[in-house]
């Protein structure tokens, strides 16, 4: 029997997590893991694809049904917000692709943070950050968080030494992105699992920007990583998602309160999600492919200040991302020479290809400008102390063909 029909021939709730090790350990592909991993060999109705289950409750045929239900802990569903099958299928391919062995997913990906961090933190826990996140991570965290007495410090992301520093016996969790949005820093996975293992803190890692395809964080011993699979793991702009990945035992106690919370996703959501899991490594290859050129053209290009592009010799994270990922993704920052805020939105407005708006990870190309998009109501000197730049632009390259990609940016860029 091959290691496909193994690991796919049983669509049971406790079958997955041994057979995804053996699916790695037999050498099967990305691609094929992508298509395959969490799902039973013959469905429901035999469909090739997984029927989406829309239904709120599920039903037992007697009372002595329910009564074996709770005491055997029997792979089933009960009730919409505790679980659904096409949830089941979906968890079971993102761990597998993570390299985890139990992954839970929410209805964001902010949704999967906060679940996270509620189930983690009690009151009078610290948090450390490192600076360089998104805005609505810090925002939770500073303003809401704080609301029940969790302590966030931040310092300087990338220095160890300051994280290190910064813990004490109430600190919990340490917490970076890898890369970082919108500057697109990378993290040394050994030593910030080194120090969080010496202190006895949990990490997590948001690898939203990076994805599995580019780097496993767990390998190097993060306890939980996080994506926003509303992005790359999507991957067509067309739903929201948050996964959360880690051990079984270490997401026992997030499982549980995220039936308590609700904060569910769709079996429709659910079907768009597995489906653009089948064609990721493919997407991801292209996404690739797309950054690093157009990242090397901005850097040649005499209207282009700076690049921040981790596939870049220039950038101060070349040699950790190198180090750490397969291929950089396919988001660029970049600032304009010279420009003040209007004179680069006029830039972005000459684009043809790229659509304005926020997020990444989609087959089309987003461009914003971070100034306007996400801290337009900030404080000019909030916005220094974050490193938003008036002349700074967010490209998100999709999947279109390279050479057109950069022509559309020539041409804006020299309009």
């Amino acid at each position: 029997m091959s290691a496909i029909t193994r690991a796919t021939g049983d669509n049971s709730a406790n079958h997955h997590s041994a057979d995804r090790t053996k699916l790695q350990q037999d050498g099967i592909g990305f691609s094929t893991l992508s298509v395959h991993a969490g799902e039973a060999r013959q469905k429901n109705a035999d469909s090739i694809t997984d029927p989406i289950c829309c239904t709120s409750t599920y039903t037992f045929t007697n009372t002595q049904s329910i009564i074996d239900f709770i005491e055997q802990k029997q792979p089933r569903e009960e009730y919409g917000r505790y679980g659904n099958p096409n949830e089941k299928v979906v968890e079971a391919k993102l761990a597998a692709l993570d390299n985890a062995e139990e992954a839970i997913v929410y209805s964001s990906g902010m949704a999967a943070i906060v679940g996270l961090l509620m189930a983690k933190l009690s009151a009078g826990d610290e948090i450390v950050f490192f600076d360089e996140c998104y805005h609505r991570s810090r925002e939770f965290c500073y303003k809401h968080l704080a609301r029940f007495g969790v302590v966030t410090r931040t310092v300087k992301t990338g220095d160890m030494q300051a994280m290190e520093a910064a813990i004490n016996d109430r600190t919990k969790l340490l917490v970076s992105e890898s890369p970082t949005n919108p500057h697109l820093t990378c993290v040394d996975l050994e030593q910030f699992v080194a120090i969080g293992k010496a202190h006895e803190v949990e990490t997590l890692i948001d690898a939203t920007l990076a994805t599995p395809y580019n780097v496993r964080p767990i390998d190097y011993g993060v306890d939980y990583v996080w994506h926003s699979a509303t992005k790359y793991l999507g991957g067509h702009n067309d739903l929201l998602a948050g996964v959360i990945a880690g051990s079984k035992e270490k997401l026992d106690s997030v499982r549980h309160l995220r039936g308590i919370l609700g904060g569910i996703n769709s079996p429709h959501n659910l079907y768009l999600l597995e489906r653009g899991l089948k064609t990721f490594e493919l997407r991801m290859q292209r996404h690739n492919a797309n950054g690093q050129a157009i990242a090397e053209f901005l850097e040649q290009h005499p209207r282009v200040e700076k690049v921040y592009y981790p596939g870049l010799k220039s950038h101060p994270s070349h040699e950790v991302a190198k180090q750490f990922m397969k291929g950089f993704g396919g988001l660029i920052t970049f600032n304009v020479k010279d420009a003040d805020w209007r004179e680069t939105a006029n830039i972005i407005d000459a684009c043809k290809i790229p659509r304005i708006g926020p997020s990444l990870g989609g087959v089309e190309s987003l461009i914003e400008q971070p100034m306007v998009m996400s801290y337009f109501n900030y404080k000019p000197e909030d916005r220094q102390k974050f490193g938003i730049y008036d002349n700074m632009i967010r490209l998100a390259c999709g999947i279109e063909n390279t050479e057109d990609l950069i022509a559309d940016l020539a041409q804006a860029l020299e309009s």
